[in-house]
């Protein structure tokens, strides 16, 4: 194990491995100081940033955080890595790949064939020793395009995840929350339903509703039934029209295991979901969930920081080729993201470094009721994404979920963005509703009566 050191004036700090100089270096929030990892006073924080900066970006693929025999998360990301891909890069330090994300070499089609050779863990070190302003500046530049029955990611584009949850799973509710974001342009990226029991034929019939609501309306979008994988395993088995395939992940293997999956077993769904051959322009067909902390509260982080534990999620993620992923930011609690500056701060590095990776980033803008947040933090938090090319936001109905109880954004929200900074919806989904009266969207409410 390398150490690794900074000298300032007369101190001299030093740490024991690529690991504890990641934690050190973390911007402060309250997982990683309840985990014992992060730096003991800003003076050490940025000691530990200058010494990251001087680091290679080579030493990456030498010195796992995670040791490679013991983790099937760093495994795939050690095998996959595309050395062509990395060879624009490999002869630069964390500081200057962080210089040289911001220049005018760095275009969007640049970064896009840099994706396979950054690993994780590079992606959260860079962004580390970045500003707000240099993880928005970069993202933008970055545009990664999904497809399933319709197209999320394009330039000038923003789609939204309708997000109708029920605290019973009541058909109607639920309708009458779809029909609501329907008429405000919300529902391109996924009509996602998060439903309050894992029960089959639960899940079954809420999947049939959705399928049966869309085809009815000739809606092009797709929908999702977020329970756990296997239960849509055995739903797709059961012949039930599974269109997206959801899962939350993590950063290590010991987490993955807590949430009940691992590689094997979302490679199956993956190819379960792929011969049902749903998709009309695309076959993009996984949705995966993630969230700074998830894998400290599983206590499976292996002394790894939050921040780059979720970039390893992502590491994960993009082996399978997903429609949508999202950073659920601010929904564990303040117990990993304290405030709404810790929120806002993570939000940006979650994005850009789904993005780095090649993945199409989504967030949920979003504080549970007992955080030291607030609406406007989060208005900050979407105006800033809205800027930084967000592939989708989430659209709850009042921004408030009743279900699960927690704060996000709203259909308005959406519409804010999209006014804003002169977007619109995905292309296939923008042409439906512009052949649908007000009056025609309306009708989808008698659906279920």
């Amino acid at each position: 194990m390398k150490e690794f050191s900074h000298t300032a004036g007369n101190i001299v700090y030093r740490f024991d491995g690529l690991k504890t100089l990641l934690a050190k270096a973390t911007p402060a929030r309250s997982g990683d100081h309840l985990a014992g990892l992060s730096a003991a006073s800003a003076e050490e924080r940025v000691a530990a940033q200058m010494a990251l900066s001087d680091v290679p970006l080579s030493t990456f693929l030498t010195e796992h955080v995670i040791p490679y025999e013991s983790d099937e998360v760093t495994r795939l990301i050690a095998d996959e890595h595309v050395p062509d891909a990395f060879a624009p890069i490999a002869h630069l330090t964390v500081g200057d790949f962080r210089d040289w994300l911001l220049s005018e070499q760095a275009t969007g089609d640049v970064l896009q064939a840099l994706a396979a050779g950054v690993t994780p863990e590079m992606a959260a070190a860079v962004s580390k020793i970045m500003r707000l302003q240099d993880l928005v500046s970069v993202a933008a530049k970055i545009r990664v395009v999904t497809r399933f029955r319709n197209t999320i990611g394009l330039p000038g584009r923003l789609s939204a995840r309708l997000q109708p949850n029920h605290p019973t799973d009541d058909p109607k509710g639920i309708a009458a929350s779809i029909v609501d974001g329907l008429l405000f342009g919300s529902g391109d990226a996924v009509i996602g339903i998060n439903p309050v029991s894992d029960n089959l034929q639960t899940v079954e019939g809420l999947l049939r509703m959705l399928d049966r609501l869309r085809e009815a309306y000739q809606i092009p979008t797709q929908s999702c039934v977020l329970a756990h994988v296997t239960t849509q395993m055995e739903a797709m088995q059961r012949g039930a029209p599974v269109d997206l395939v959801f899962q939350s992940i993590a950063g290590t293997e010991a987490a993955n295991s807590a949430f009940g999956v691992n590689i094997d077993m979302l490679e199956e769904a993956r190819e379960q979901a792929l011969r049902l051959k749903r998709g009309t322009v695309g076959n993009n067909v996984m949705y995966f969930e993630t969230g700074q902390g998830s894998a400290l509260s599983a206590n499976a982080h292996q002394g790894v920081d939050q921040q780059t534990c979720e970039a390893r999620a992502y590491g994960l993620a993009r082996h399978f080729q997903p429609m949508l992923v999202n950073t659920v930011v601010g929904f564990i609690g303040p117990e990993y993201l304290y405030d709404g500056k810790q929120i806002l701060r993570a939000g940006l590095e979650d994005h850009f470094c789904g993005k780095l990776l090649g993945l199409p980033m989504g967030c949920d803008i979003c504080y549970t009721n007992h955080a030291e947040a607030d609406q406007d933090d989060m208005d900050a938090l979407l105006t800033m994404l809205g800027a930084a090319g967000v592939n989708y936001i989430m659209g709850v109905p009042g921004a408030d979920d009743i279900m699960l109880n927690y704060q996000s954004t709203s259909f308005h929200d959406a519409l804010y963005l999209r006014k804003m900074f002169g977007l619109r919806p995905a292309p296939e989904f923008e042409a439906w509703l512009e052949t649908m009266s007000a009056t025609g969207i309306r009708a989808c409410v008698g659906f279920l009566e």
